[in-house]
């Protein structure tokens, strides 16, 4: 077999180990490798998803997460910069669908017709005002949000709230990396919205990350 074939077998296995393996194992191997836990509830993640971006691994997210929706009408997928946008983008990619995310830094260009929400930073402990042009969203509008990380889910409620008032339906919340000892997915979910993460931290413990099962 020649090293092409051998590269072509290794990473077709790999694809569908994904969908059939109940879990991204790949991105909860890559956190282990590469996460950095800083605290009693940060993980550094910038070498692979929140500064440096690993495209193959991004490209294999986004694949999942169209799997998991390819059946829902999914018409749009919103995030907010800036470390959802990769992410994201694969998964509309995949979807066949635009993909919009909210800007935090006012833009002059962007003078009518705003939708804007108020969203708490949990890891910069700052408030920023994120907004989308309304004209990025219809009623007509089945959105799935993908986002980078939840820990007190004040993101996606922001971008819920901005999608809701532009009548538009948010189908689920998708998430890379879930911090499960936060609040995030229960307020989402006691709201009404299903939350669909890929890797879901259970703990930390003596600097290592303890998962949880994942969604898919």
């Amino acid at each position: 077999m020649s090293e092409s074939q051998w590269n072509l077998r290794k990473s077709t296995y790999t694809i569908v180990t994904f969908f059939i393996g109940g879990n991204m194992k790949l991105l909860e191997d890559r956190i282990l490798k590469d996460g950095n836990v800083l605290g009693e509830n940060i993980l550094k993640v910038d070498s692979f998803l929140t500064h440096q971006v690993d495209f193959d691994l991004m490209r294999e997210i986004g694949k999942v997460f169209a799997e998991k929706f390819k059946d829902a009408g999914i018409t749009k997928v919103v995030t907010i910069e800036a470390s959802g946008i990769a992410p994201a983008l694969y998964a509309a990619e995949a979807l066949d669908v635009p993909m919009i995310f909210a800007k935090k830094a006012k833009n002059i260009t962007m003078n009518e017709g705003i939708l804007t929400a108020e969203v708490y930073s949990f890891t910069k402990q700052v408030t920023s005002t994120v907004s989308i042009a309304s004209k990025f969203l219809t009623p007509e509008d089945k959105v799935l949000i993908v986002d980078d990380f939840l820990a007190n889910g004040q993101a996606a409620k922001g971008l819920i709230q901005i999608i809701e008032e532009a009548g538009a339906h948010v189908e689920a919340v998708g998430i890379v990396i879930e911090k499960s000892f936060q609040d995030g997915r229960a307020l989402l979910e006691e709201a009404g919205y299903p939350v669909v993460s890929l890797a879901r931290l259970d703990r930390f413990e003596n600097g290592q990350v303890v998962f949880k099962e994942a969604d898919i």
